[in-house]
């Protein structure tokens, strides 16, 4: 099937494949935009449609980062990952820390690989201030420990309190935005560290 890719389509690929293997998540179509410099996500998207078609991935519908690779799909990958209470999307509020449950996940169907499992956990989603990243009240966040990036969602302690909130960086500084305009930007006074990055979302029906 590589025969047949645009050197476009190659890099593409490529780096889906080294991204994945490097931080253990697929990349985003925000971040596949910023990488290759596309005007908008809509030709990221396009150009993993066009991979779609000649067979090197698969995508996943209604999936956070749904891409696959196809040779993938013959392994089961279901690991339990717990489940540490609520996270106020919302206002900040204090941390839950103490572990209540687990939470079973397919993370082939995230788009996640298996060997960075013991690095996440989940929490329930309290407020509405993330609707607009179509993450709503009692959904339940996947999140992965690691450093975050500019843009990315996480969950943050800042000035002791935990929150649900896209982390940005601008002149040097780090603070939190929501993406719900009823919502302030939120800038530590002392202290803001990222819990964890946000990989996938489950959703009851």
């Amino acid at each position: 099937m590589s025969k047949e890719l645009t050197e476009r389509q190659k890099e593409l690929l490529n780096f889906l494949r080294a991204e994945s293997a490097n931080t253990g998540i697929m990349p985003s179509t925000r971040e596949i935009q910023a990488h290759f410099g596309f005007k908008s996500q809509t030709a990221a998207m396009g150009h993993l449609r066009a991979l779609e078609k000649k067979g090197v991935i698969q995508r996943l519908a209604g999936k956070a980062r749904a891409v696959i690779f196809p040779e993938s799909l013959e392994r089961e990958e279901i690991v339990d990952i717990p489940l540490y209470g609520n996270i106020a999307a919302g206002y900040a509020q204090d941390a839950t820390e103490e572990k209540e449950a687990v939470v079973s996940v397919d993370v082939r169907s995230l788009g996640l690989s298996h060997s960075r499992s013991d690095k996440r956990f989940a929490l329930r989603v309290s407020g509405e201030s993330m609707i607009e990243a179509h993450i709503c009240d009692g959904d339940t966040v996947i999140l992965e420990q690691r450093e975050p990036r500019h843009g990315d969602i996480v969950a943050a302690l800042i000035d002791g309190e935990s929150t649900l909130k896209r982390f940005l960086i601008e002149d040097g500084k780090a603070y939190l935005k929501a993406e719900n305009e009823n919502y302030p930007d939120l800038t530590p006074i002392n202290e803001l560290s990222a819990q964890g990055v946000m990989v996938g979302l489950l959703r009851q029906a």
